[in-house]
């Protein structure tokens, strides 16, 4: 794989990047409390802001990453891991209704048909992988990735432990305050990803360009 040209990012642009990502994230908090005043029979389940508000994150990001790979042609193999993973945890989310309307842990199956095969599409072409990470990688998106990965998938899962809010709350433990910060922890995560996202997208925009302008 030949070496990819200069792609700087001006200074503008990154603050204004910055600005947005921050608006953002003030949004989704103010969402979250407004849920909290005013949509006390839905609030933080699955027809709530913060559950809805994760799955469109997901969904957008699923959306990206398939124009990614399939118009712009950047790191196939690199962009249809992230697919595969965030596919299966746009599946995840809507456990309930799998639960409900389709068969309970129907959700684990569909997750097992988009995981599995990618993953073994990924260590055929591992070789063909391993290049294309080299340079994601080393980039702003890889970063904001992992951030959000650790933030949503392991962080909120130590922060929403029962033993740790039996511990905060002792007498006055409410299940409901568990699951609300874990969930409210999960939308920064997924926001996280969903910044990755956009920012290996405008990347992959740049790559494109440059591509055929050296054609």
């Amino acid at each position: 794989m030949s070496s990819l040209p200069a792609l700087p990012i001006c200074f503008r642009t990154t603050l204004l990047r910055a600005t947005l990502y921050v608006l953002f994230i003030g949004a989704i908090a103010q969402g979250a409390y407004l849920e909290a005043i005013y949509l006390p029979s839905v609030r933080f389940t699955e027809l709530g802001f913060t559950e809805f508000t994760q799955t469109i994150i997901l969904v957008a990001c699923c959306l990206m990453l398939l124009y990614v790979r399939q118009v712009l042609k950047v790191w196939p193999t690199v962009t249809l891991l992230l697919f595969a993973f965030i596919a299966a945890s746009l599946v995840r989310e809507q456990d309930y209704f799998f639960d409900k309307y389709v068969g309970h842990d129907a959700w684990k199956v569909l997750v097992s048909l988009i995981a599995i095969p990618a993953i073994a599409w990924v260590v055929i072409q591992r070789r063909r992988f391993m290049e294309e990470f080299i340079y994601y990688s080393n980039t702003f998106s890889f970063g904001l990735f992992a951030a959000g990965l650790l933030t949503t998938y392991v962080f909120s899962r130590l922060y929403g432990r029962q033993i740790f809010w039996r511990a905060v709350l002792e007498d006055n433990y409410l299940r409901d305050i568990k699951d609300i910060a874990e969930e409210v922890v999960e939308l920064l995560g997924y926001s996280l990803i969903l910044f990755a996202t956009l920012e290996l997208l405008l990347l992959a925009r740049r790559i494109y360009k440059a591509r055929h302008v050296s054609n």
